[in-house]
């Protein structure tokens, strides 16, 4: 089959397109045809490195959507049968979903039931399941107002998609770090843009619920923009930090409001059919912002990294 593998740490031309063997079946595992997948910014870290507990050689890739070509579980995972494949140790632990075939734990393999395209469906995963989990832990209500930290990414953009369809009059802020992308996030949906200069927002507006995607970076100074009260959601790690340093949570955290986080690790067959079904009950338009073949996966990676990325890269098999 065809897969890219990266072999030591380094910038995108450590993606290596090229023919290696089909995964083995193995009792607790399934083959998985993959027909897509998103690119993710935690692929990038562990391209360069930045991911302790990889060990290269290793096919990256922590998302697909395909199906079943052969299976040690066929009452529950029937050949043929249309799949979503999200986290666990996928590309990490073990080889992962940049390949035509994909081997993967049983556990970690969730049937869907959808009639989107291949296109859609790929989009979804990683993306619109990390937005649709933040946007429950952060209580929307039709009265509050939201900010975006980290609007142009995709999982901004794909919790805008959700938030509106549900709460169409929704006041809906984002975030950039590049203000010449002011039109494209108003085309996109958002209310207002908020420039992000050096990890300080440059407004004195404060809002009820915050979607924090760039994370660790910029918590503190997000609390400064929060109503007493109000949500602040830590999802993302754009902002290249993994962990909070010097954070007090009795100063730090905005009076009388709270800090809550989504992963999206905390994944299961039953929310992920959830999540597609109230996207198919609100009909909600999924379009990814680029679309690349396998082979095409350094010009992926060197476009998410770049100044020009807004909303979802994915890639056909």
């Amino acid at each position: 089959m065809k897969a890219v593998v990266v072999y030591e740490a380094g910038g995108a031309k450590k993606l290596v397109y090229q023919d290696v063997a089909i995964p083995e079946l193995k009792s607790g595992w399934s083959l998985v045809k993959v027909k897509g997948f998103g690119i993710n910014h935690s692929e990038i870290f562990t391209r360069e490195g930045k991911s302790p507990s990889v060990k290269f050689p290793r096919i990256l890739g922590i998302e697909c959507v395909g199906v079943i070509e052969k299976t040690t579980a066929a009452k529950s995972l029937a050949v043929g049968q249309k799949v979503v494949s999200i986290m666990g140790e996928m590309g990490r632990a073990f080889d992962g979903s940049y390949a035509e075939y994909v081997l993967l734990p049983n556990e970690q393999i969730y049937p869907v039931e959808t009639n989107l395209s291949w296109t859609e469906l790929a989009t979804i995963p990683e993306t619109y399941y990390t937005a649709y989990g933040s946007l429950q832990n952060l209580q929307l209500t039709e009265m509050d107002t939201v900010l975006v930290r980290g609007a142009t990414s995709g999982v901004g953009i794909a919790f805008l998609k959700l938030a509106k369809a549900k709460f169409p009059n929704l006041v809906v802020d984002g975030t950039s770090r590049d203000m010449t992308k002011n039109e494209m996030l108003l085309t996109a949906g958002f209310s207002d843009i908020v420039e992000d200069l050096e990890g300080e927002l440059q407004t004195d507006k404060a809002y009820t619920k915050i979607f924090e995607l760039i994370g660790p970076a910029t918590i503190k100074d997000s609390f400064h923009h929060l109503k007493e009260r109000g949500i602040l959601c830590s999802t993302g790690q754009l902002g290249g930090k993994w962990y909070l340093e010097a954070f007090d949570p009795i100063m730090d955290i905005q009076k009388n409001s709270y800090l809550t986080s989504f992963y999206s690790g905390n994944v299961d067959g039953e929310k992920l059919n959830e999540l597609l079904r109230f996207i198919s009950e609100l009909n909600i338009e999924i379009k990814p912002e680029k679309i690349l073949k396998l082979e095409e996966i350094q010009q992926a990676h060197e476009y998410l990294q770049s100044n020009h990325s807004f909303g979802k890269i994915i890639v056909l098999v």
